[in-house]
């Protein structure tokens, strides 16, 4: 997408549709969202998607610019860095790219609507615009804190991806859950998938292959604290798994959690063969402090977690 000045020449077409026409790459929607943030203008002025235009009209388009974040939000958030992995710590309730696929296309798009990680990278590392997905080899929910890898290299992406895949990166995540299981350690071998109509993912016959291991550290009366190792890596996985066994994440309002200050799942580490050196590498995101306060809230105990192999 680039800055242009366009002329209408028709009669009654709407603005909206006139813009796409000139970006087919664009969706409606993503139109839709430029015109609302003034960045198509129809004779100087801002106007309402739907505004009819006439012959002789000019209609302004004006990309979102990239540059530095007035106050950046990625230091804060990096964990390590090198050549080829950025690896992060995404706070719980940052989502990680906008719903709309045209970011994918133009990383500028990400600028507009609300703030993600991609509208961050696209701020304060517009070099990884030149790497696929802006460096997205996988995701966490919106609401799921902790580590994420970010490719620095097209090579170390595509390493990651297929590793990904091919499941040779170990993952753990620390989970409250509702409830007192009767085991202390189950693994749950359930295909999922979102049933023609179905508005929620769940465990469905004629899903795709999902399967979680989960491990009792602390039980709470009412909830427990788990080590959960997911084998495969599909979406809203562990949330699924367990409230299929009853024992939903704390906080999680989609899939039954009970109430909580937030959905208490957070990815603690990542363990990989580099894509550089090969080396064995194993990154450790901390439990954050508001996961933390919310098990204190909920358990009156404090958080402890003793160290896991």
């Amino acid at each position: 997408m680039e800055n242009k000045k366009l002329v209408y020449s028709g009669e009654g077409t709407r603005l909206d549709l006139f813009v796409k026409s000139g970006e087919p790459g664009l969706s409606r929607e993503f139109v839709k969202r430029l015109i609302a943030g003034g960045f198509v203008k129809l004779n100087g002025r801002t106007a309402k998607p739907a505004a009819p235009l006439k012959a002789g009209d000019e209609v302004t388009i004006a990309a979102p610019a990239a540059g530095a974040a007035p106050s950046a939000r990625l230091p804060g958030m990096i964990i390590t860095e090198d050549d080829a992995v950025l690896a992060i710590d995404k706070p719980a309730g940052l989502c990680v790219h906008p719903t709309d696929s045209n970011w994918e296309r133009d990383p500028r798009a990400a600028l507009l609507g609300e703030e993600t990680l991609v509208s961050i990278l696209a701020k304060e590392r517009p070099e990884l615009a030149g790497v696929p997905r802006f460096g997205m080899v996988h995701r966490l929910d919106r609401e799921t804190s902790g580590l994420m890898l970010i490719a620095r290299t097209a090579e170390a992406a595509e390493y990651f991806s297929a590793a990904f895949r091919d499941r040779e990166i170990g993952k753990l995540y620390i989970g409250a859950a509702a409830g007192d299981p009767a085991s202390g350690a189950w693994t749950v071998d359930a295909p999922m998938g979102r049933p023609t109509g179905a508005r929620r993912i769940k465990v469905w016959e004629y899903g795709r292959d999902a399967v979680t291991n989960f491990r009792v550290l602390e039980r709470a009366g009412g909830a427990c604290l788990l080590d959960i190792r997911p084998e495969t890596g599909r979406t809203n996985q562990i949330r699924v798994h367990l409230s299929h066994a009853g024992h939903p994440i704390v906080g999680d309002d989609i899939y039954g959690g009970p109430p909580a200050a937030r959905m208490l799942l957070h990815a603690m580490r990542l363990q990989f063969a580099h894509p550089a050196t090969g080396r064995p590498t194993k990154i450790v995101c901390p439990v954050p402090e508001d996961f933390r306060d919310a098990w204190r809230a909920l358990t009156g105990r404090p958080f402890k977690l003793k160290p896991i192999k």
